[in-house]
């Protein structure tokens, strides 16, 4: 017999909307040449909101900013904690020198899975620069890992789930605690 877990809204379709946009308003303030910038999206729904970012600011600037994935799997200094999931392939469209790159993950929580994606980054190059895009900042930091872009900040309990839902994935939209 299942389970039901209560699901609370966070941040609903609209204002997800409107963190989206503020965060791409934020993005282009903060980064001078946005055609030295590389997306980089990390599983699962850190690639996703890579995609719509990346849309979000063609809408804006009618420049297509560059975009890929990194799977840092096998970076991880916690497998045994997490577990391993099918691997995604890394796609970096381009030489990361001399670029900067803006890592973007659906929720940051103790940090690791930064700090496995910013060692598998490396691993291509060196870029100018990273930063750091999460929608949702949980806290409970086992690294000292900060986002530079954040959505909204949520504290929880160590027991609790944060997901983000993207209509072209799950069929809805918004921020999730579970």
């Amino acid at each position: 017999m299942s389970k039901k877990t209560k699901k609370i809204v966070i941040l609903n379709e609209f204002e997800l909307r409107k963190t989206i946009s503020r965060l791409t308003s934020e993005i282009i303030e903060k980064v001078k040449k946005l055609d030295n910038l590389l997306l980089v999206g990390i599983p699962t729904r850190g690639i996703e909101l890579t995609e719509v970012l990346e849309e979000e600011l063609f809408c804006r600037t009618g420049l297509r900013v560059k975009k890929g994935t990194i799977d840092p799997t096998f970076y991880r200094d916690d497998q045994n904690r997490v577990g391993t999931r099918l691997i995604q392939a890394a796609d970096i469209p381009t030489p990361i020198e001399k670029q900067e790159i803006l890592l973007i993950d659906d929720v940051i929580y103790t940090g690791r899975t930064i700090r496995a994606a910013m060692d598998a980054l490396y691993s291509w190059g060196r870029p100018q620069r990273v930063m750091l895009l999460v929608m949702v900042d949980r806290g409970h930091r086992e690294l000292p890992i900060q986002p530079d872009f954040c959505g909204k900040k949520v504290p929880t309990s160590k027991i609790e789930n944060i997901s983000l839902r993207l209509k072209n994935v799950d069929n809805e939209e918004g921020v999730f605690l579970e």
